[in-house]
């Protein structure tokens, strides 16, 4: 019997879906995923020391200016340029034959007015001269004698000597050169370089929250050591010698807000140079129940605020805000947003999300570091 078209284009659908719906299998849903494990720190609060690292430049000890106090010739240089002089060295020899005779003369004149002193202090008691007569002649004696002096210190100064100890820098003048007391240049320059100073500079907005932080109690001062100062050089490399903090400038320099501290450095190889520019570490305090952070366990939002991802103690990760002072070694220095025993995630935060229970594990990416070596290459 052929059925009507009509009836033959409604059967032939049902069929097929009867058909699919006989041969396939019902669809299991997938298992819900597990808790995401992350690996975290638990955040402890200790005593932490704190440094600043300042930029500075070297400075000589003590400088002194060679310079000619008699005339004439400079007939030798006694030095070698570079080298280390004693102070009282000679340095330079001028010529002597012109104030060698003038000392000549002065103790002939010298010779000459004691003698006619002696012969009128016996006239006078015998009122063969006046008592003017007399007071002439000894004042005659006593200028000559200031004479004589004069031209021995002439002859010593033709003898140019080392007004300091130190590195002597080139000379200026060479031999045969005519020099003058009182001119406007230097024959050459003695600088003391051990100990050497270094001029450190401060901005007064960094002294201003050190002041109050300890006004605070936040910060306490540091001990005896405070004082000490350790060197970074420009290449990186860490000077081996501690140097001392002396004082700090009482005014501000008006073009960069700052002040200069200056320490002191001892320099027994030389290493040092006036000039160099290097950075410098000191203890500015020491800071009780700190909380320190690992590194790698704070991020930034697109505001540029701190976070770091906490796990409580149900388990469940959230993102919070933190507030950050500054770097201590590998870490940062937390003021606001964490407590003591808290556990923050440093591994694995890429697959967090707000509200997600977690599997928290001690992480094995974290090695705290508050104070880096003091020997070797700087990190």
């Amino acid at each position: 019997m052929k059925l009507p078209q009509s009836l033959s284009r409604r059967i032939v659908p049902l069929a097929l879906a009867a058909a699919l719906a006989a041969c396939g299998q019902p669809q299991q849903s997938a298992p819900p995923p597990g808790p995401v494990q992350v690996g975290v720190y638990t955040v402890a609060a200790q005593e932490v020391s704190l440094t600043t690292e300042l930029p500075g430049r070297t400075a000589a000890y003590r400088i002194a200016e060679v310079r000619p106090q008699v005339s004439g010739i400079l007939q030798k240089r006694l030095f070698a340029e570079g080298s280390t002089v004693k102070e009282g060295q000679q340095l330079y020899q001028i010529d002597p034959a012109t104030y060698a005779a003038r000392l000549q003369r002065a103790e002939a004149n010298l010779h000459a007015t004691e003698s006619l002193a002696r012969r009128y202090e016996g006239l006078r008691a015998t009122n063969a001269i006046s008592q003017q007569q007399y007071d002439d002649a000894l004042a005659a004696w006593r200028q000559a004698q200031a004479d004589v002096d004069v031209a021995r210190i002439d002859m010593v100064y033709t003898k140019v000597l080392a007004p300091i100890s130190g590195r002597i820098g080139r000379s200026l003048v060479t031999e045969g050169a005519l020099v003058t007391s009182g001119q406007a240049g230097a024959l050459a320059t003695v600088q003391q370089i051990d100990p050497i100073h270094v001029d450190l500079t401060q901005s007064t907005g960094e002294i201003l929250r050190m002041q109050r932080a300890l006004a605070d109690g936040v910060l306490e001062r540091a001990g005896e050591d405070a004082a000490k100062v350790r060197l970074k050089l420009e290449d990186g490399s860490l000077y081996a010698l501690p140097g001392t903090l002396k004082f700090s400038e009482i005014s501000v320099d008006p073009g960069t807000g700052s002040v200069v501290l200056r320490a002191v450095f001892p320099n027994p190889d030389g290493k040092l140079l006036p000039g160099m520019f290097v950075h410098a570490t000191l203890q500015t305090g020491v800071r009780q129940e700190a909380i320190l952070v690992p590194q790698q366990a704070v991020t930034r939002d697109t505001r540029g605020q701190a976070m770091v991802w906490v796990v409580g103690d149900d388990g469940v990760a959230n993102p919070r805000e933190i507030e950050t002072a500054r770097t201590v070694g590998n870490t940062w220095l937390v003021d606001k947003g964490l407590q003591a025993g808290e556990r923050v995630v440093t591994e694995g935060m890429q697959r967090l999300r707000p509200g997600l229970q977690v599997q928290a594990e001690p992480a094995g990416n974290v090695s705290i570091v508050t104070q880096f070596a003091a020997s070797g290459r700087a990190g």
